[in-house]
């Protein structure tokens, strides 16, 4: 963020002075400062945006209410796109048509996106969650590690699955 942007900002949070007729030099002072800067601030806002949003959001008067509509829209987004995170790594089955690892690696991907939006899952409920989802033929295994006294990380997860289909590949 530039200084200009960092001086002006404060609009998007602050309410428009009110200059009634008993107004003091002061305030009206303050309010042409505040409605300037809320010009500065919404110019900076579109300076930003690419051609199509800038051509939906141009007319918005003020800084405050253009932050204030793209808030409104882009939060219903995140949050829609969280739920459907969470429902892509809920339903994500593995198969044993494709490596593992492979599909391991696509749940990290997930669980990195989760991260992204803020959702924090503990990583011994991800770990339990991502060997529930092992596919049939590694039903053996899945029992060896459910079973496993101390709770494992990511990060050893990560050894087990690579070591375990190492042998399955060379005993095939």
């Amino acid at each position: 963020m530039d200084v200009a942007a960092m001086s002006v900002v404060y609009v998007l949070t602050t309410h428009i002075l009110e200059d009634g007729d008993d107004a003091t030099v002061e305030q009206l002072m303050k309010r042409a400062k505040w409605d300037n800067d809320g010009y500065v601030c919404r110019g900076l806002i579109l300076k930003g945006m690419s051609d199509p949003l800038f051509d939906i959001y141009q007319n918005v008067e003020f800084g405050n209410e253009l932050w204030d509509s793209l808030d409104a829209k882009y939060m219903v987004e995140d949050a829609s796109s969280k739920k459907f995170l969470v429902r892509k790594f809920t339903n994500y089955k593995m198969t044993n048509s494709r490596p593992v690892m492979e599909q391991y690696n696509e749940l990290l991907g997930i669980l990195g996106r989760f991260t992204q939006h803020q959702m924090n899952m503990d990583e011994a409920i991800q770990v339990s969650c991502i060997i529930d989802k092992l596919p049939p033929s590694w039903k053996y295994f899945k029992y060896t590690m459910k079973n496993k006294k101390e709770d494992l990380t990511l990060v050893e997860l990560d050894s087990h699955l690579h070591n375990e289909e190492s042998l399955r590949v060379q005993d095939n």
